[in-house]
């Protein structure tokens, strides 16, 4: 048997820019997305912490070091800018790979700069 466990998390991203026009995605700095093991065109879940609302989308790079997260598309009616975001990818397991996984958590300060990785 398979199970869908946590792969990677990052927790209190800050929004800083919308598009309503854009086809659909997140957008999120690059040094992000290699912290936490996270691929362009991977899908999430996305958590708002300041709203309540979750979605799913997929993921593009965000330009390296420029703290960036960019909600896109139809997303934009679940998130604005200054809302405080989870950003989550999950990996499908065998039953004898759970032990030994550990979920990598990123955590970030104000600036969406890696604060501490768990």
């Amino acid at each position: 048997m398979r199970r869908t466990m946590l792969k990677a998390k990052i927790q209190k991203l800050t929004v800083t820019e919308t598009d309503i026009e854009y086809e659909g995605s997140l957008a999120l700095d690059e040094d992000l997305l290699r912290a936490a093991d996270m691929k362009p065109y991977e899908q999430v879940h996305v958590y708002n912490i300041s709203n309540g609302e979750r979605f799913s989308t997929y993921l593009i790079k965000g330009a390296k070091n420029s703290g960036v997260v960019g909600v896109n598309g139809a997303a934009v009616h679940k998130a604005k800018k200054g809302d405080k975001l989870i950003v989550a990818s999950y990996v499908g397991l065998d039953e004898e790979e759970i032990d030994f996984f550990m979920p990598k958590v990123i955590i970030v300060g104000e600036d969406n700069r890696i604060k501490k990785i768990k």
